[in-house]
């Protein structure tokens, strides 16, 4: 099988530049949980391919987006959230900081200070 990692990304796994494991995955994406004591309550599911927009996603791997959803809102259910935000930063003015595909999946909850404020007010990255 031909590598699709790119040199340097910290998000390719052949790269071994992980701080962490994966918490799990599929054939098209992995899962990593927050290391950021900002988001403790976050996860990132980030595309096992290099590329770095989601409008770059071919639809092969679209097909198994639903599936890590559900894994990520399973493993965020033991903090009883009230809510979730979800987000794509794609491109340096957008926010983004590694330019490789993830998307934030973060639990979101009603005594938080920014609660009812979207995803402008919580995802950096």
């Amino acid at each position: 099988m031909l590598s699709t990692d790119k040199a340097g990304c910290r998000f390719c796994l052949g790269n071994e530049l992980l701080a962490d494991e994966p918490l799990g995955g599929n054939r098209s994406f992995y899962m990593l949980g927050s290391i950021g004591p900002e988001m403790p309550h976050a996860v990132m599911i980030i595309l096992r391919r290099h590329a770095e927009s989601p409008f770059d996603i071919r639809s092969e791997e679209w097909a198994g987006l639903g599936e890590m959803l559900t894994m990520a809102k399973a493993h965020l259910e033991h903090c009883d959230p009230d809510g979730f935000t979800l987000g794509w930063n794609v491109g340096a003015v957008a926010g983004q900081h590694v330019f490789h595909v993830h998307l934030h999946v973060v639990a979101r909850f009603a005594d938080e200070s920014n609660a009812g404020m979207g995803i402008r007010a919580i995802v950096r990255g």
